[in-house]
């Protein structure tokens, strides 16, 4: 096994600003994202090839940068590639998908049912009516493994929503001379998507926000990805394409006390470090006791796992992230907002009045059973969530990311003449007549009502 050191525990109050602001930027990861010099020139450029270009330019970027040679009609995935998938996946890996299915579907619905309102406010009938966005494009990623409960959670709250059009883009599994990975596909053949294309990242998503041959565009698109997936997102917005941002390299902070169980600590701290070497992995607690042990499992664990994850994992919680001995309960939830994690875990012996400290997180897990890799896999809240501190003003990925609100409003004669002193005085102060001329014409109409 190899040998592995025990992360240091920090002393928050003796920690300088050099230290703090390592932890904050996820190990100077937070500083280095974004669309920044060659790589955002050369997105840009790629961006315009698939503008001008069409399918030409994706095929292209699959040969270029994937290694997949097809032709444009092979960019779109069979229903026969679709069903072989399904049929090579063990019987237990059906299953799972359909339960995660499920429980992402029972989440949504319930949110979907909470959207609308109608109330009267004021002697006022106010509310929202909420609409699903026509289209949509989503992205899975599929450089560091397979993702099947990526495609789970951008697409269920789509289909939830009631989107007329889901289209999935997927880069081919590297090695497999172009094949789509066969879980992805399973999923999305559990929720009856079957737009589905194998294109590189950055060209598939030029592709869903301009459209070519093959690929009508959408007007949104949702779903995490590399830097160069990201700067490709950050581009076509410049096209008009809205883009759900802050999807970046995982995240996780967990917050502990004196009761916390060291081992369990330990492994949901390094559930989530093991995601790549851009991760953060941050562990803050009250008592030194607590936090020692701990360490020395994240030691341990992190030297059980295989390669590469084992790099991974060391790389997130010794360099990005680390473990943090806070002064009070109060002073760890003030780095934890600071923080603003994309997974917030209450390791504590009571979790709900930590919870009213709670600012900005993208998910919070209550208690020691309310694992990180249950959050991921199956308990059916939002699993792609904002990282690199966009929680503080982004959401998860959920049904109201594809739901427009339309605000309804009703007024009867005695409300709109309760307003209309109002309506006239604002209108005269901001110089639109015909606003005010709006209460006039009522007044002549109803002389009882003029003054």
């Amino acid at each position: 096994m190899t040998s592995i050191t025990s992360p240091a525990v920090i002393d928050w109050r003796e920690a300088d600003d050099a230290e703090r602001h390592r932890l904050f930027s996820r190990g100077g990861v937070a500083d280095r994202l974004g669309p920044h010099g060659e790589l955002a020139r050369a997105i840009a450029e790629l961006v315009e090839r698939v503008r001008s270009e069409g399918d030409k330019a994706l095929v292209e970027a699959l040969a270029r940068f994937d290694g997949v040679d097809v032709e444009p009609a092979g960019l779109r995935v069979s229903e026969q590639e679709v069903r072989q998938a399904v049929a090579s996946l063990p019987t237990r890996t059906i299953e799972a998908i359909k339960v995660a299915v499920a429980q992402v579907r029972a989440f949504n619905e319930a949110a979907l049912a909470r959207a609308g309102w109608r109330d009267e406010v004021g002697g006022i009938q106010l509310g929202e009516l909420v609409k699903p966005v026509e289209s949509t494009g989503l992205y899975v990623p599929a450089g560091k493994g397979s993702f099947p409960s990526v495609a789970i959670m951008v697409a269920t709250p789509a289909v939830v929503a009631g989107v007329r059009r889901i289209a999935l883009v997927v880069p081919p599994t590297p090695g497999t001379g172009g094949r789509v990975d066969p879980a992805v596909l399973a999923a999305a053949d559990a929720l009856g998507i079957t737009e589905i294309y194998r294109c590189n990242g950055p060209a598939g998503i030029a592709a869903l926000a301009c459209g070519t041959e093959t690929i009508a565009a959408v007007r949104k698109i949702v779903g995490p990805g590399s830097p160069a997936v990201s700067a490709a997102m950050t581009e076509v917005q410049r096209l008009g394409c809205v883009v759900e941002v802050g999807y970046g390299p995982t995240d996780s902070l967990i917050v502990c006390d004196a009761q916390a169980d060291p081992v369990l600590l330990a492994a949901d701290l390094v559930n989530e470090a093991e995601h790549g070497s851009d991760s953060s992995a941050v562990l803050v607690g009250t008592d030194l006791g607590v936090l020692r042990r701990a360490a020395e499992e994240v030691a341990k664990q992190i030297a059980a796992l295989p390669a590469p994850r084992r790099d991974y994992a060391r790389a997130s919680i010794h360099d990005n992230g680390g473990i943090v001995l806070a002064g009070s309960p109060q002073e760890a939830m003030d780095i934890a907002n600071t923080y603003a994690p994309e997974h917030l875990q209450l390791a504590v012996a009571d979790p709900e009045a930590w919870l009213a400290l709670v600012r900005h997180a993208g998910t919070v897990l209550l208690g020691q059973w309310t694992t990180m890799a249950a959050s991921n896999f199956a308990i059916g809240t939002p699993a792609t969530l904002p990282t690199t501190g966009f929680a503080k003003v982004v959401s998860g990925v959920s049904v109201h990311t594809y739901l427009t609100r339309i605000a309804v409003a009703r007024l009867g004669e005695e409300g709109f003449w309760r307003l209309a002193p109002t309506i006239r005085t604002l209108a005269e102060h901001e110089g639109f007549p015909a606003h005010a001329n709006s209460v006039s014409i009522r007044e002549g109409r109803n002389p009882a009502r003029h003054h």
